[in-house]
């Protein structure tokens, strides 16, 4: 028997500004199988409700100038890029929400999210002008300045509805990333066009012509609802940016090597260090570089068991003591003023098994797959991913996540939206001036974790054919640290991965060694000689 017809329609509560428009569709659609109704908050947040007079101050840190020897292009030229595609896109305005597109398109950086350098705004572009909805008491004289610069004016943050109502009833065909941005202003967009629309019609009623286009329709304000021009182009380094990239990387390195030399000689003392300890004695080797401004995400360190939890974070009152006798895993990134680090090393203080090196070495040997690979423009990331799992594959073995993440420039640790993942729906080409990670692992349950990590920027190859009159890709390294050499199983290499160590090797000792002196010189040098395979 059926009661279904028994059951209450039942409502679901959403707040606007915390769900992207197809996000909060998606969800709609989904409780409208269970017979529920999503209803909209408009004027009332549930949480800031029960936070009363007890909410916490929203942050305020100052945003900074993001220097033009770093960012490469000035705010007016990204502007004025963006408006010629908003022409060509038939569009008059567009909203962004991203706050690292609002950072990049600007070039500013501000300290409102932990580990990643943006503030909280929101941007309109228009052909004619722009608008940055933010907290004033953020905008030093200088930011004011740049901005003035720019032809941007300020707006308060909590402005931006009223804004987009405007829009709409200026006739603006403003671009909407849907998947970004969030219900709230896509909902304000539809409604106050449908407004616009129906005042349109009053006004019309004895000239219908006025109102209806060629083909009986409604002519005014729709949207463009497209992807966001600015993730691509954000995506796509210029000269400075890699440059910067390339110089932090260098400085991290160097950071890494006074790490992993103060690591090993404590552990071999046998000093009792937890993977908290190791965090924060890392942080504290890298705030000592130039231009370090906070971590590029929480550090993974994890010892043993714990590293083959993928997204480890250890608290200090539940972490581990570093085991001399595991598998150390470390995942660690810094954010720079010119750029952005993001590398994973697994290394054992004492004698690894044969078991842990074999899955060490295919690990190793689809990190150098990936990193040799050479392949036509427009190829999408998932293309690429089987070179980094075929060597575990051939005996069985896998990893649950992807093998790259996009990497911003002096912004966010993960941008889209390039990707090299299993998750074969991304179809964006890999193209020049990408920056990616290279980070195949493998994760034994309840026993270790083993990653190997650094980050790449796709560049032209110069093959001697150019099949279908294209350009062929590859990649540059960008990090330089030692792989230890004593979790490699030389016999599953061959000659030419052995080459390809040994080569990386005498990379990093010549870029880094004249960063370093002391034990931190000898512990590179002693990390970075020559593997002969017997």
């Amino acid at each position: 028997m059926m009661f279904c017809h028994l059951v209450p329609r039942l409502a679901s509560i959403l707040e606007q500004f915390l769900f992207s428009f197809d996000a909060a569709e998606e969800l709609k659609e989904a409780i409208a199988k269970k017979n529920h109704k999503l209803i909209f908050l408009y004027d009332t947040n549930l949480v800031d409700e029960i936070w009363n007079e007890s909410r916490p101050k929203p942050p305020n840190k100052p945003i900074r100038v993001h220097d033009l020897k770093y960012a490469g292009v000035d705010a007016v030229s990204k502007l004025s890029n963006l408006r010629s595609q908003l022409l060509d896109a038939g569009s008059s305005a567009i909203v962004i929400s991203m706050l690292d597109e609002i950072a990049w398109l600007l070039n500013l950086r501000g300290g409102d999210v932990p580990h990643s350098p943006v503030m909280y705004a929101y941007l309109t572009v228009e052909i004619d002008g722009a608008k940055l909805f933010v907290d004033n008491s953020k905008v030093t004289p200088e930011v004011l300045n740049h901005l003035k610069n720019a032809g941007v004016d300020l707006r308060p943050y909590d402005a931006i509805l009223s804004e987009i109502e405007s829009l709409a009833e200026r006739g603006a065909e403003l671009w909407l990333d849907t998947s970004s941005v969030n219900a709230a202003i896509v909902n304000t967009y539809k409604s106050a066009c449908d407004r616009h629309l129906e005042n349109l019609g009053s006004e019309n009623n004895s000239n219908t012509k006025a109102y209806n286009g060629s083909n009986g329709q409604s002519w005014g304000p729709s949207g463009v609802y497209k992807a966001s021009p600015i993730s691509l182009a954000k995506a796509l380094k210029n000269p400075a940016e890699l440059q910067g990239m390339r110089n932090s990387h260098l400085r991290d390195a160097a950071a890494l090597a006074q790490f992993w030399a103060w690591l090993e000689e404590e552990v071999h003392k046998d000093v009792k260090l937890t993977e908290v300890d190791v965090a924060d004695k890392l942080l504290e080797f890298r705030s000592k570089q130039a231009g370090f401004l906070d971590t590029s995400f929480d550090t993974i360190s994890g010892s043993g068991a714990n590293g083959a939890i993928i997204h480890y974070k250890p608290e200090p009152e539940s972490c581990s003591i570093v085991d001399s006798k595991k598998l150390f895993l470390l995942d660690s990134g810094a954010q720079y003023v010119d750029g952005t680090t993001d590398i994973t090393r697994t290394i054992h203080f004492g004698e690894p098994t044969a078991y842990e090196k074999e899955c060490f070495t295919r690990v190793l040997q689809g990190h150098i797959a990936l990193d040799q690979a050479v392949f036509p423009e427009n190829t999408p990331g998932f293309v690429l991913d089987a070179f980094a799992r075929s060597f575990l594959w051939k005996i069985g073995l896998d990893y649950r996540h992807g093998t790259g993440h996009g990497v911003g420039a002096a912004l966010n640790v993960h941008e889209g939206p390039q990707s090299i993942s299993f998750r074969f729906g991304n179809m964006t080409p890999l193209q020049k001036g990408m920056i990616l990670s290279n980070e195949p692992g493998y994760y034994e349950d309840h026993a270790f974790g083993i990653r190997i990590e650094n980050l790449l920027h796709v560049k032209e190859m110069n093959t001697p054919n150019h099949f279908g009159g294209i350009d062929y890709l590859g990649f540059e390294k960008l990090t330089f640290v030692p792989i230890q050499a004593k979790m490699v199983d030389l016999s599953l290499l061959s000659a030419s991965e052995v080459n390809w160590l040994n080569d990386y090797h005498s990379q990093v000792w010549v870029k880094v060694a004249p960063l370093l002196d002391g034990p931190a010189r000898e512990w590179l040098w002693n990390n970075t000689r020559p593997l002969v395979k017997q």
